[in-house]
């Protein structure tokens, strides 16, 4: 008698379950690039000013991970709803074209749509707390980062279709997050915070254009032009480039011309990371899945930075303010 074997059953059991969706439709690999902004702010404002307040970090650092994880999920669902990330004709790189809950019916859009709200709803709370705390200039850094986040996929602006997206990252990723942590710590704004949150800024516009260069076909074809989609996959090489160029001469310039000591060069620690990921892009850019470890170099560039930096204040810190 031949052996039979209950090959739907072993199909379900490979399924996720319903935690795995949730975390997998989250994004969590990338909600380190909206925390490390802000703990860098936090730690400038406490190594260059002596002010920490334990409670507003905190809170800036849950509502940023709140605000981002929503801003997954919105993105998410509008791409789905418009034809973007519905189908990559066979496997799919990991790092790019959203989380995959949707196009794979994990989840319904309607519920990751609900679940997103929830999130910003929970973020508001802490900037409303924010401002009733530190002053009603924490509002501009909110509705900066709100605005941004819910209009980049969101009829009728859906400007991160149009090749504004990639300038608008730079901007919330970098000094709009940053900024906002230090102000909520010190109630003002300095150029160092300032001229230092570009730094992840500019390596936030790398990430987010090397993670277009394997969705070029398909961000065409629905009519999301980026930069990418609009100028092609060695334009998007070049752009980059520039991204990492332009945060290593910022810290350097920032030294150069006094406006940060020579701590913040423990950042440059992160170049081989960075030489490591334009090598594999330059070699397989027309790949997607071979270009998979290219977006997770990217991703690593900017933890490896960020958290260079961050221990350079804090060593700061340490000699200013317990020495």
């Amino acid at each position: 008698m031949p052996l039979k074997i209950d090959l739907t059953h072993a199909k379900e059991e490979r399924e996720p379950g319903v935690v795995d969706r949730w975390i997998q439709a989250f994004r969590l690999q990338f909600v380190p690039t909206s925390i490390f902004p802000a703990l860098l702010g936090s730690v400038i404002a406490w190594a260059t000013f002596r002010e920490f307040h334990f409670l507003y970090f905190v809170m800036v650092i849950s509502g940023v991970a709140l605000h981002h994880i929503g801003l997954n999920m919105i993105d998410d669902v509008f791409d789905y709803l418009h034809a973007v990330d519905r189908s990559h004709g066979g496997e799919k790189n990991p790092y790019t074209g959203g989380s995959g809950v949707l196009a794979g019916r994990l989840l319904s859009a309607r519920n990751v749509f609900c679940v997103s709200i929830f999130c910003y709803f929970l973020a508001l709370i802490t900037a409303v707390y924010l401002t009733l705390s530190v002053g009603w200039p924490v509002l501009i850094f909110v509705g900066i980062g709100l605005f941004s986040s819910v209009f980049y996929s969101v009829p009728p602006i859906r400007y991160g279709y149009r090749g504004f997206g990639e300038f608008s990252l730079l901007i919330n990723f970098g000094p709009v997050i940053c900024l906002g942590a230090f102000y909520a710590q010190t109630g003002s704004i300095a150029w160092e915070p300032f001229i230092i949150s570009l730094v992840p800024g500019f390596l936030m516009w790398s990430m987010i254009v090397i993670n277009e260069i394997p969705d070029y076909e398909e961000d065409r074809q629905a009519g999301k032009l980026n930069l990418v989609a609009r100028f092609g996959k060695k334009a998007g090489i070049l752009l980059y480039s520039a991204g990492l160029i332009s945060a290593y001469a910022t810290l350097l310039l920032a030294v150069f011309f006094g406006v940060s000591s020579l701590q913040v060069l423990l950042g440059f620690l992160s170049i081989p990371a960075a030489f490591n990921s334009l090598i594999i892009l330059r070699k397989n850019y027309h790949d997607r899945l071979k270009m998979a470890p290219a977006n997770l170099a990217a991703i690593k560039v900017h933890a490896f930075t960020l958290s260079f930096l961050i221990i350079g204040y804090l060593a700061k810190g340490v000699q200013v303010n317990l020495l």
